[in-house]
């Protein structure tokens, strides 16, 4: 796929920024990359705690939402905390449901079936509130769009607080103003809402309940100890519900994974242990490819309560049953998952899809809850919006994961009229419909997606041109400083154009490896490591400099590849040694002088 190199030339002074700060003037560049300005906001990004996340008392709704919960409690009413199946719903609800119980209230979890019933509130939820004499049902990460359930709820007598962070549904007025449609819940905490004045709209739902929880542990004056333990279950929805790791989330994420490494929650310890990871230093990577994912796992192919009762058990032995179970689904759900990525891939590569901007895909077997994974895949290796449908009962349920030039919940609203239920955001959605609609949707999108073809074109973002003899062990130990990383705040990326590659050989036990020992035109020589496509690199290697020069490069013989890269370096300790390395990101050959002729 042909890529965009970019590198950033944003100007301050470094130097100045490095010496205020202690730190390398590489890491006050990558800093200002982000579009981190000013000292302030510097001074935040580094150092920011948890005394610098904003007054939860700022978001529209907040002070009412509090206002019935504790007014529930004080009752000794139920609550129901309506849910959602994924890493958000699944943590927020643990986030509520601690403090209500901690506070002396009476509350149960429900979470929709995500195939049967599909997402947000539901009817049958609301029923069986009322059957269990619930005075109240409090949302997390849903309700926003929730219109039927909540009103139906309203109706029975039974009060309802949302607490969302999804998008407001709108329609599109002709003069191209938007009139935005809610529920008629009794509150709505939402810091979406475009009237919201809350400073930062990109909390997750774990975010907003969190936020909640703070204002009713300060009324009740628990101590703030309570409160900052539940960091771990709002950085873990953060990750992996792919928030952009920024502002209060940033400080959120970092303040979660310090505590997550000493959690005291049994569940999670476990977790951590059958993964592997105990004794390790945790970081947004593990969270986002290892540990939620098995949460997830358990949303996706069983129900969510299998998550919720690993956080929620105490006995060793089960705790450590569970985990297992858990880790055992998801290893199920990659299998599944790689399976539905290649049907998809077989049927763009022989249809005609190359000249559409953006893709819907119908996978007739495969599980439902897969669809969004399979479409990030997807997107990912075309780099189009994409959306994968499967086949139900109903009809279609499809999920989409999109571009950044490409506005996704916009296109579905520009095509509502053809759709069941939807919801979602720009950047991903989920939606169903009628099976005789799925060409015209698929012609309509395509149809009114304003994507020209240089925004169908991935760019890589380069923070510095780093000749790989500058790297030090003083310079990578610093760049964990701008840790967590993650969206909205990736790893710093360097490159170095002319690379010679003295040796090379397939690694791991799916070999899907590569292990490399490189050198650059100055002569300093280092290892590297690649994760990626490994057919495709070598594709590429042999069409760019034969199979004979490819040969010897396995071989270790001299060769004439010269290749660039770009990179993120890192140390790799060894039986007490520590060397550095760098993972290859990216690679294409840089046309010489001699290439031109």
């Amino acid at each position: 796929m042909e890529e965009r190199w970019m590198l950033h030339t944003k100007r301050a002074d470094f130097q100045a920024i490095g010496q205020r700060y202690g730190i390398d003037p590489v890491l006050a560049r990558i800093i200002r990359n982000r579009e981190i300005i000013g000292w302030n906001a510097i001074d935040r990004y580094l150092n920011g705690t948890v005394n610098d996340l904003y007054d939860p008392l700022l978001m529209k709704g907040m002070r009412e939402a509090a206002d019935l919960v504790d007014l529930a409690i004080r009752r000794g009413e139920g609550i129901t905390i309506a849910s959602d199946f994924d890493d958000d719903g699944i943590f927020s609800s643990m986030i509520l449901w601690t403090a209500i119980r901690k506070l002396g209230g009476k509350a149960v979890i429900d979470t929709p079936n995500r195939v049967l019933e599909g997402y947000g509130l539901n009817k049958r939820m609301v029923d069986q509130a009322y059957a269990r004499g619930d005075g109240m049902i409090l949302t997390c990460d849903n309700g926003i769009a929730a219109f039927e359930a909540v009103a139906y709820a309203r109706e029975l007598g039974i009060v309802v607080a949302v607490t969302d962070h999804h998008e407001v549904l709108y329609e599109e007025q002709e003069d191209g103003s938007k009139c935005y449609r809610y529920p008629d819940a009794n509150v709505i905490v939402d810091p979406r809402q475009p009237d919201c004045s809350y400073p930062f709209p990109k909390l997750c739902g774990a975010g907003v309940a969190w936020k909640l929880v703070q204002v009713l542990y300060e009324r009740r004056k628990v101590e703030k100890e309570a409160l900052y333990t539940l960091l771990e279950y709002t950085a873990i929805a953060t990750v992996a519900d792919v928030m952009d790791l920024v502002g209060e989330n940033r400080i959120i994420v970092r303040e979660g994974l310090r505590r997550l490494a000493a959690t005291e929650n049994k569940g999670l310890r476990a977790l951590i242990a059958v993964c592997g990871l105990e004794g390790k230093k945790l970081t947004a990577y593990h969270i986002g490819f290892v540990i939620g994912p098995c949460f997830n796992a358990a949303g996706r192919l069983e129900t969510a309560r299998l998550a919720l009762d690993l956080l929620t058990e105490t006995e060793e032995k089960k705790v450590y049953q569970k985990a297992l179970q858990l880790k055992q689904l998801n290893d199920i759900r990659k299998d599944m998952t790689q399976k539905g990525v290649d049907q998809a891939v077989s049927i763009i590569e022989s249809g005609n899809q190359s000249d559409r901007k953006v893709l819907c895909i119908c996978l007739s077997d495969c599980h439902e809850s897969l669809a969004g994974i399979i479409a990030g895949r997807i997107r990912e290796r075309y780099y189009r919006p994409t959306f994968i449908f499967t086949e139900t009962e109903e009809g279609l349920k499809g999920s989409g994961r999109s571009i950044e030039a490409y506005n996704m919940y916009a296109g579905l609203i520009g095509c509502r009229d053809l759709l069941g239920r939807f919801g979602g955001h720009p950047m991903a959605a989920g939606l169903s419909l009628p099976r005789h609609n799925f060409a015209e949707l698929s012609r309509r999108l395509n149809e009114q997606c304003p994507l020209e073809q240089s925004d169908m074109i991935p760019i890589v973002r380069i923070d510095a041109a780093m000749p790989i003899h500058y790297l030090s062990e003083k310079l990578i130990q610093s760049l964990e400083r701008l840790e967590p990383f993650g969206k909205g705040n990736e790893k710093p990326l360097f490159a170095e154009q002319h690379f010679s590659i003295l040796k090379a050989s397939i690694i791991g036990k799916n070999k899907n490896g590569m292990k490399l020992y490189v050198r650059n035109k100055a002569g300093a020589a280092i290892e590297a490591l690649y994760f990626g496509d490994i057919p495709k690199l070598q594709q590429f290697l042999v069409k760019e400099y034969g199979k004979e020069q490819v040969d010897r490069m396995y071989r270790g013989l001299e060769n004439t590849i010269d290749v660039a890269f770009t990179y993120y370096p890192s140390l790799n300790e060894f039986r007490g040694v520590r060397t550095m390395q760098i993972v290859i990101q990216n690679y294409c050959r840089i046309k010489t002088a001699s290439d031109e002729k």
